[in-house]
């Protein structure tokens, strides 16, 4: 009995260990999520203004413009984004599971993060590169040569379309794995078409739209990668959270125990102590 409340008081230990390891993971985790979320939010504004530059320069183009047709027959380009550190719960295995049911074998893909790259290794995938352990100083400008790199063989027409597979933050609780077509873009219906007025473009349209693409597109992307960003970070604190609620109960589980093998031990021995007394008498 002794020994068995020493191996509860062992664990006892052990699980308190853990879960100040849990609770401080999950203090950090939510200082990175107000910090990615709050650039997520500041690069949205530059974002939309860009995508309503397009909108308003797409209204007066042609539509046999090879940035509004996909080149039939050919892979799509697909930037996939996953993380570099694990703990965030199945922030990582969604991403996997729509590569899976979404990509061909056939489609070039980047895939950013090491526990993609880690992951697509044992698969039959087509990577064509891999970006690991970027920061915010130079995300930006390793991801904007990725997109021109797709941009130029898009205008090449060797592949089909550009792609995104990010995930998206809906709110701290919800995060889903959205692939995105990037190119070509598409034209807003009629139906939502708002009255305007005809604009001149100086130069043509066709190279306005050749100067815009490229801005537009290296914004999404690094958008996408923000959005991403805060995705993890709020999945990896909710992780966080649930590993140390599970260690509480954990530990209150083990305490009960242990407090049940010590009351056994002393009722044992006043049994003992009793049963001698009456041995004597």
């Amino acid at each position: 009995m002794a020994q068995s409340r020493q191996a509860i008081q062992a664990r006892i230990k052990s699980v308190d260990s853990t879960k100040k390891i849990t609770k401080a993971m999950q203090l950090v985790a939510s200082s990175k999520l107000t910090k990615q979320k709050l650039a997520m939010e500041e690069n949205r504004e530059y974002a939309d203004a860009l995508q309503h530059l397009l909108t308003l320069v797409l209204r007066s183009i042609d539509d046999k413009s090879i940035f509004l047709n996909e080149n039939m027959g050919k892979p799509a380009y697909v930037f996939v984004i996953t993380s570099d550190m694990g703990l965030c719960g199945g922030y990582n295995a969604n991403i996997q599971r729509t590569v899976q049911s979404e990509i061909s074998n056939e489609d070039k893909i980047i895939m950013i993060g090491s526990r993609g790259v880690n992951w697509i290794k044992s698969r039959d995938y087509n990577v064509c590169d891999q970006l690991i352990d970027m920061n915010e100083d130079d995300a930006y400008d390793k991801l904007s040569s990725k997109v021109v790199e797709a941009l130029d063989l898009f205008e090449r027409k060797e592949i089909s379309k550009i792609q995104i597979l990010y995930t998206h933050y809906k709110n701290t609780l919800t995060f889903i794995p959205t692939l995105e077509t990037l190119l070509p873009v598409k034209k807003q219906s009629e139906e939502k078409k708002e009255s305007h007025k005809e604009m001149i473009f100086e130069p043509s349209r066709e190279q306005m739209l050749s100067n815009v693409i490229p801005m537009v597109t290296k914004s999404v992307v690094y958008s996408k990668y923000l959005e991403s960003k805060t995705s993890e970070q709020a999945s990896r604190r909710m992780a966080m959270e649930s590993a140390t609620d599970n260690a509480n109960e954990l530990q209150e589980a083990l305490e009960l125990a242990f407090n049940q093998a010590r009351q056994a031990a002393i009722t044992q021995e006043i049994t003992e102590i009793v049963g001698g007394a009456n041995a004597l008498t």
